[in-house]
């Protein structure tokens, strides 16, 4: 498994989406459930393949309709570098946003 060299806002998402499901994605839906153009997940679901981070197969449902789907998971390493992506990616986002105080009634 290889290093991901950047991870921006949507690997983050792509991978938060993977780590909360028990079953295999597709892309349509991850793109569907992180508001992510196909042009920023579809590369990057790609991109983490070629690094080992996701295998990919083709749904072999015969029975549903419409044209076949490609299914992602995580590979175990992928899982274990994902929740630590993750976890950074929520504690930057804490440290980001201001603490607000309410106004002191005068």
């Amino acid at each position: 498994m290889e290093p991901l060299g950047r991870i921006g806002g949507a690997t983050v998402d792509v991978l938060g989406v993977l780590l909360g499901s028990d079953q295999p994605r597709w892309g349509l839906e991850i793109i569907k459930l992180t508001g992510r153009p196909s042009g920023s997940v579809y590369p990057l679901l790609d991109r983490l393949e070629r690094a080992g981070w996701v295998t990919s197969a083709w749904d072999d449902d015969s029975e549903r309709r419409g044209p076949r789907r490609r299914m992602y998971v995580l590979t175990p390493g992928g899982a274990q570098e994902a929740v630590k992506v993750c976890a950074k990616a929520a504690g930057r986002q804490r440290k980001s946003k201001p603490v607000t105080r309410p106004e002191v009634a005068r």
